[in-house]
Parts: C-alpha cells; structure tokens; sequence
C-alpha cells in the first residue's frame, strides 16, 4: 500500500490548511488511518485517527476541536482539516494506516502501523 501525504504549506496563525492522504489499494475503506506529525527536535506524535469499522474518530487532546478527520472512499482518500493553526501546530505531518480490516484499539503509537505516507511540511507562522 502506497501512501501519498500532500496539502501542507505555509499558513498564518488562525490560518487553516487541508491535508491529503491518498492510498494506492482499492480497499482503503477497511482500514484505520492516522496522521502523526513531528516538530523540529522533538519526538513523533500522535494527531488523529479515523477508524474504518465504526466510522468514528479519535483526536490528541491538541488538537480536538480544530482539527477534522475524514474519508473519501470514492477517491481512496483521507484529509486532516485543521482549523484555527497555531505556531505549535508547526511540524512535518504523516500519514499512516494499520492493517487490513485490523479491529484493536491500538490507535496511538506508530509502531502499530503498517504503512506510512512520505510527510508534508505545515508551517505556522505568528
């Protein structure tokens, strides 16, 4: 599975940005996928996820409430809507999916992750 990260740029503080995750497989839709970013000189981090069974969706506490997850089916294609940018939101974001039709709760570590999209570059200027 092939993951193509896209949408970042450069974006003023309350600015908002839409990224793209488009997948190469056409059973997308089973599964979980994630974004993860990481800031310059500190650890990668959990963002959100978007669970292919329930449709639901889980958010790092920073973020809920300015960022949105969500699925294309049709077009393969998963895009994080962040809203209301912050400075601290400045980071390379990434893309990722858990395996196929995988049904656990392991939502928040990387390493629960099977395939990974390239990264795309947010930067939020105050």
């Amino acid at each position: 599975v092939q993951l193509q990260a896209s949408g970042g740029g450069l974006v003023q503080a309350g600015g908002s940005l839409r990224l793209s995750c488009a997948a190469s497989e056409r059973a997308f839709d089973r599964r979980n996928v994630g974004w993860f970013r990481q800031a310059q000189g500190k650890e990668r981090e959990f963002v959100a996820i978007l669970i292919w069974r329930r449709r639901g969706a889980y958010y790092a506490d920073a973020v809920k409430g300015r960022f949105t997850i969500y699925r294309d089916n049709a077009k393969k294609t998963v895009y994080l809507q962040m809203n209301s940018l912050k400075p601290e939101d400045t980071a390379v974001y990434y893309c990722a999916a858990q395996g196929f039709m995988y049904d656990g709760k392991a939502y928040y570590t990387g390493t629960n992750y099977a395939y990974w999209g390239q990264g795309t570059l947010v930067t939020v200027s105050s």
